[in-house]
């Protein structure tokens, strides 16, 4: 039995009692009149309602509707922490997406702004069933639903799914070992671990293969792409694309081949700082840059890469939005950097705890507050990563 609000109720008589039926016959008993209509659920039919059935009824209602269900009763207030519901609902609508807030003075807590109640949600994130090498971590980077740490003492990447609670050790190539631009790209049949690292005096590229379980080791480009080591690499067309430091250019490193090609698009005129991010649903390339003069922005916009090739504007940031944006990196772009999540491209800032994001269907921009939990004497450190749970991406 399940209490609810001084009564007791099973999560089937609820349904029954605050679902609204549609005005429409339906056969209650086949010995009452065959023309008699009903708007009254059967007690006896939903009494004995499966509890998968009555999860895969639940998972048809909107988020926000669901959620207001759990004060109800226990049972579905567990369903949103369930992963077999979750799976359920997600194959319908987007269940949940977060945006993860990461700085150096909230170890191993993560802030959560849920984009799609639009409001910060006091969940606290498990990791109590990652490996004991896991006592101290770094959050690097996250794919759908999974995310890459860093493992100081034990020389090593942590990859996992905090969903389905799967994770993977994975060594460093080799002894000591620094590296840049760091990016995690989840595939059709896994994942791969992107970055650079300097090694005799040259830079070369390494990717992780989670099929075959190891690294390969390819030549890397010079110089290093970008001077921003905030900024990921921009997942693409099967590779990971990267903006130079001025004259600006694009690169790309192809995945599977590991080789490194320019991307032969003329860039638009008096740049200031440039920062790629990848639109997945659609397939598309955009470019984040200010225009300016002598390194100082007056002006930032937004470009996408067209089927023949070329930047083509898409959206101005309005004034008074970039001088607040402007006035908070004060003018340091290396602090600046992108990232896509959800139909959103997030312009986020090292130094600042707000989010400016642009609105792919609306076209809109707007500022996601400051968390209310972090203090403000934090000024530095802050690192956003998109965070949509997936029960199926095993680590």
């Amino acid at each position: 039995m399940f209490q609810l609000r001084g009564h007791h109720a099973t999560p089937s008589s609820f349904l029954k009692s605050h679902l609204k039926i549609k005005q429409q016959p339906m056969i209650t008993n086949t010995l009452k009149s065959p023309t008699k209509s009903s708007t009254e659920m059967d007690p006896v039919i939903w009494s004995k309602l499966p509890p998968e059935l009555l999860e895969h009824v639940l998972s048809f209602l909107p988020l926000k509707t669901f959620l207001n269900l759990r004060s109800t009763c226990k049972h579905f207030k567990s369903l949103v922490f369930s992963p077999s519901f979750i799976s359920k609902h997600s194959t319908n609508s987007p269940f949940s997406s977060f945006l993860l807030l990461s700085h150096p003075q909230c170890y191993s807590h993560f802030p959560l702004f849920d984009t799609i109640l639009g409001s910060w949600r006091n969940l606290a994130l498990s990791f109590s069933f990652l490996p004991p090498c896991a006592a101290q971590f770094n959050l690097l980077s996250s794919s759908n639903g999974l995310f890459c740490f860093s493992l100081p003492n034990s020389c090593s990447f942590l990859v996992c799914n905090l969903l389905a609670k799967s994770s993977r050790v994975i060594q460093f190539p080799f002894f000591p070992f620094s590296f840049e631009l760091l990016t995690l790209v989840s595939t059709a049949d896994g994942y791969k671990i992107f970055m650079l690292c300097s090694k005799f005096s040259s830079n070369y590229a390494f990717v992780y293969d989670s099929k075959i379980h190891s690294w390969k080791q390819y030549e890397g480009f010079q110089p290093i792409p970008i001077d921003n080591f905030h900024q990921e690499g921009a997942p693409f067309n099967g590779s990971l694309c990267f903006a130079t430091p001025e004259p600006f250019s694009v690169i790309c490193f192809d995945l599977e081949n590991g080789k490194w090609e320019t991307l032969n698009a003329e860039m638009p005129g008096d740049l200031t700082f440039v920062r790629l991010v990848s639109n997945p649903e659609e397939g598309k390339l955009c470019l984040v840059g200010g225009i300016g003069r002598n390194g100082i922005s007056r002006s930032m916009r937004l470009w996408e890469l067209s089927n023949e090739g070329k930047w083509e504007e898409v959206e101005r940031l309005p004034e008074l939005m970039c001088r607040k944006f402007m006035s908070v990196c004060y003018h340091n772009y290396e602090h600046v950097y992108c990232f896509w999540h959800q139909g959103m491209i997030c312009i986020c800032c090292h130094t600042w705890p707000e989010i400016l994001y642009y609105k792919i269907s609306r076209r809109t921009w707007h500022w996601i507050p400051k968390c209310p939990s972090v203090p403000d004497k934090w000024s530095c450190g802050f690192k956003w990563f998109s965070f949509v749970p997936e029960l199926f991406t095993l680590a």
